[in-house]
């Protein structure tokens, strides 16, 4: 792995190197590679990306039947992003450049196919995502955004078969949000200790909790990069100049709560929350729907104008045709979607089945957003708690657009689809009426 590092141009710094040592260490007893899983989780700009191609490029290249790889991260468009111009130009600049027989560029089909009839691929970020064909090597790139186990759920039914596989989480940590990485964390914190020599690899670099993160000493003892690929300068020039929470996040590699950067408080969110509250079924109810731009999930919440509950959030869309007309036959009422987003595929086939859609243009959003913002901070409205909500909150990001916002599916950190789709089922309903009672004196 090492001599394959240095035929890329960069040789392995000592923490890569003791990766590539440990990670493909034989079970004596089996014959394979004594972990099947490999867990890595440092700062960021310590060379993940030069760590991982090495790992591609062994499967590809030197075995002798064809092996198939598999990258994803954490959305379509970042693993195209990480494929096409991080990791190919590298290659093609490369002695290996002439073992490749062509380049797929077009979307949905990325991948890098060599003449020996190996290929690094994509795959999306939906649970079956992998069915249908056999992986040698999975890799889960910055996992830390993902809220579930989709992707790992793609990958290893499809891995099962092959006795030499292996599946590579590698990650800066995220936040208390970040429930996969999370759990990966505790499980390869454990496998460490326990030490068994099997099963997962886990290899962290993180700055305690406790340290003073001020203390460039601190930086020497636990950055494994710095003086290579990141130097003290720029880490005391992030630490004046980032939030705290994110600097921890990104130079300790710590976990953070995340609220540095929470749209809502958690006081805020909290205070509209209630488990026992439900949308009136005998008023003018208005239903959101809202698709991740993935496609990768779907969310229907439905509103009476002081109330919000989430009806359905699910894998895919698929399934929003047949719940929403089952909606409409139970609730009556209309279906909002943005005009302009991801869900607005859908809005045609709402109507084919004479359900009654209503389209919200890019300005109603941006209202819509600012109504929904307002009405949490002053506590006007009531959300049927729901983890879903939570998750989506959690992650939420906003993107300015001149003097307003709107929620920025794409930056948002967690699937926004219930809170934005929440936005659009309030953004239909009318506004409370508020009387004023005078005295006269």
């Amino acid at each position: 792995m090492g001599a394959l590092a240095e035929q890329l141009g960069t040789a392995p710094m000592p923490h890569q190197q003791r990766i590539y040592d440990v990670a493909f260490e034989i079970d004596p007893d089996t014959g394979v590679f004594a972990y099947r899983e490999v867990i890595v989780t440092m700062m960021r700009q310590s060379g993940k990306t030069v760590l991982i191609l090495p790992v591609e490029l062994d499967r590809c290249l030197m075995w002798h039947e064809r092996q198939r790889v598999i990258y994803t991260a954490q959305t379509g468009s970042d693993a195209r992003e990480k494929l096409l111009t991080d990791q190919v130009p590298v290659i093609e600049s490369s002695s290996m450049g002439s073992l490749v027989r062509q380049v797929y560029r077009a979307k949905g089909e990325e991948s890098i196919r060599f003449k020996n009839g190996s290929s690094i691929e994509l795959a999306a970020s939906s649970k079956d995502a992998g069915h249908g064909f056999t992986v040698d090597v999975g890799v889960l790139d910055e996992c830390w955004a993902d809220e579930d186990d989709r992707r790992e759920q793609a990958l290893l039914p499809a891995m099962i078969t092959r006795p030499w596989a292996q599946v590579w989480v590698t990650s800066t940590q995220g936040t208390d949000s970040s429930t996969y990485l999370n759990r990966k964390t505790e499980l390869g914190r454990a496998a460490a200790s326990d030490d068994s020599g099997h099963g997962i690899a886990y290899f962290e670099w993180s700055l305690p909790d406790d340290c003073d993160i001020e203390d460039p000493e601190v930086w020497w003892q636990y950055m494994p990069a710095l003086g290579r690929t990141i130097q003290p300068a720029a880490v005391a020039h992030a630490l004046q100049t980032m939030e705290e929470a994110e600097w921890r996040r990104a130079f300790g590699n710590q976990r953070t709560r995340g609220i540095a950067d929470r749209v809502f408080p958690d006081a805020l969110w909290e205070a509209v929350q209630n488990p026992s509250a439900e949308v009136a079924r005998d008023s003018a109810v208005m239903f959101g729907v809202d698709v991740h731009p993935e496609r990768s999930s779907a969310a229907i919440v439905a509103c009476d104008g002081s109330v919000l509950e989430l009806i359905e959030h699910k894998s895919g869309t698929n399934w929003v045709l047949e719940r929403a007309r089952s909606l409409h036959d139970r609730w009556g009422g209309s279906f909002v979607i943005d005009g302009g987003g991801p869900a607005s595929s859908l809005a045609e086939d709402l109507e084919a089945e004479y359900l009654p859609v209503v389209r919200v243009n890019f300005s109603e959003l941006a209202a819509a957003c600012g109504r929904i913002y307002d009405a949490i901070a002053d506590a006007r409205i009531t959300f049927r708690a729901n983890e879903a909500f939570d998750i989506a909150v959690a992650g939420l990001a906003k993107r300015p657009v001149t003097d307003r916002f709107v929620w920025a599916r794409q930056a948002s950190t967690t699937d926004p689809t219930p809170f934005v789709a929440a936005t659009l089922a309030l953004a239909k309903t009318p506004e409370p009426v508020v009387e004023f009672g005078f005295r006269a004196f």
